[in-house]
């Protein structure tokens, strides 16, 4: 039985709700984070719940060494995220996002780990012929990213390899959006709404594309669900994290977010920026391991404009809501 986790990406967008969930359930807690986005306010409320983080970064192996002490479990979020920030430094993703999430893998084998989760993405899809089918876990990847490309290599690996006792499953998550300790306005949902509600001209291209979505709390619920189901059933798996029914084009959430502000205007772009369109099934994560999301796009959009109202977020366009400042 799992009892000590360690968390990569800690104190990050999706690390820091599920460091909380994690603690709820009973389990020691240990995080790995380098604060690259100035998170010592995140850094200092998790210790202070009981938290043990390492301020170091993944490339570091005396900082994997500390984290890994006393772990029985790794959930692997840790990276350079997204593929605006791999692109801006292909390298340093590399080093990052490759390698040392490979050197990772070995040193938690060898330090004795049951279970590793990896946190992998649904742009491990790309474009699909027919994005109006519903993609599973069985069907083609066609990452047209170099973030998804990473991903999918690193997969191949934990599904292929034995790791001896230490047994992994990789989870596609849905594209992530929701109000969280390190707000992200990067995300189409949560950058869509911020825009709107400040009164903006939105420009959207792509307007047709369909993308899954999953809350940021139902994603480290997912990660929850593959941690302590059991091993014969989830080790050596797959999942897509999400609902089916939170499948939205991007015309869809601009209509949801005017439904509920009246701000903002619209303007319909042409461009040839993201080629990314899918529709993705989340059957196999609700049928094998028993797993639904709670929260639903229009729940989202509604925190992230009450928020805005209060004030919660001081100024919502300040770099740090970025991965790249």
């Amino acid at each position: 039985m799992v009892e000590t986790v360690l968390v990569t990406g800690g104190a990050g967008y999706i690390g820091a709700p599920l460091c909380e969930e994690l603690l709820a359930q009973g389990k020691a807690v240990r995080a790995l984070d380098s604060l690259l986005h100035g998170q010592a306010d995140i850094a200092a409320d998790l210790r202070a719940k009981g938290v043990t983080l390492v301020e170091g970064d993944l490339r570091d192996q005396a900082a994997r060494a500390e984290a890994l002490q006393g772990a029985d479990a790794v959930v692997h979020l840790g990276a350079i995220v997204g593929d605006p920030a791999c692109a801006l430094d292909p390298e340093l993703s590399e080093d990052v996002n490759v390698r040392a999430s490979h050197d990772l893998i070995d040193e938690a084998a060898a330090a004795g780990v049951q279970r590793w989760i990896m946190a992998s993405t649904c742009s491990n899809y790309g474009r699909m012929a027919d994005p109006t089918v519903p993609i599973t876990e069985e069907g083609e990847l066609a990452p047209v990213s170099l973030y998804a490309r990473q991903k999918v290599g690193v997969e191949q690996r934990l599904m292929t390899e034995d790791f001896g006792q230490m047994i992994p499953t990789c989870l596609r998550f849905a594209t992530v959006y929701g109000v969280a300790p390190r707000m992200r306005f990067d995300l189409t949902v949560n950058e869509f709404t911020r825009d709107l509600w400040a009164d903006r001209e939105l420009e959207v291209f792509g307007e047709q594309f369909w993308r899954p979505y999953v809350h940021v709390k139902d994603a480290g619920r997912g990660v929850v669900a593959a941690l302590t189901a059991d091993p014969a059933i989830a080790g050596k798996q797959v999942f897509n994290v999400g609902r089916s029914g939170e499948n939205y084009r991007k015309l869809d959430l601009v209509h949801e977010i005017g439904r509920q502000t009246d701000r903002g205007t619209v303007s319909y772009v042409k461009r040839d920026e993201d080629p990314r369109d899918y529709k993705v099934s989340f059957d196999k994560i609700r049928e094998v391991l028993g797993f639904e999301t709670l929260m639903t796009v229009p729940d989202g959009i509604g925190e992230i404009l009450r928020g805005l109202d209060e004030g919660v977020f001081g100024d919502p366009f300040a770099g740090k809501f970025k991965n790249i400042p």
